[in-house]
């Protein structure tokens, strides 16, 4: 499950502006590369929406299915926030929303008597 802890307002490439929902995943005890030592985190992405600014703050603490999953990227520098370090990260994080226990409806073609396909405009 991730969780929506946050709304930013962004602009696509064509300048449309649109609401992202921000989304953090379960929190994780990982090992410091540099000291060794454990610390809790928890990764957080980003995903876009169709919903006006009020109603997508009122989605902030609704749990979604599914998981925010690292992947690999091309290098790029990240500013550790609250820093002034700067560091080259090769991954990104994305959203996974796992498959749902719902199954979807598939429709068969309908066909008549004669045996041909009835276009259908379900």
């Amino acid at each position: 499950m991730v969780t929506v802890v946050d709304v930013k307002q962004r602009q696509s490439n064509n300048g449309e502006t649109f609401n992202a929902l921000i989304i953090e995943g379960d929190i994780q005890i990982v090992t410091s590369k540099e000291t060794g030592e454990p610390y809790a985190t928890a990764r957080r992405t980003s995903i876009p929406s169709t919903f006006d600014g009020s109603t997508a703050e009122k989605l902030i603490g609704k749990e979604l299915p599914g998981k925010i999953e690292r992947v690999p990227s091309e290098p790029y520098e990240y500013q550790i926030p609250g820093e002034d370090k700067t560091v080259i990260l090769e991954h990104s994080f994305e959203y996974n929303p796992e498959p749902s226990n719902v199954e979807e409806e598939v429709f068969e073609p309908q066909k008549s008597s004669n045996g041909r396909e009835i276009e259908s405009l379900a």
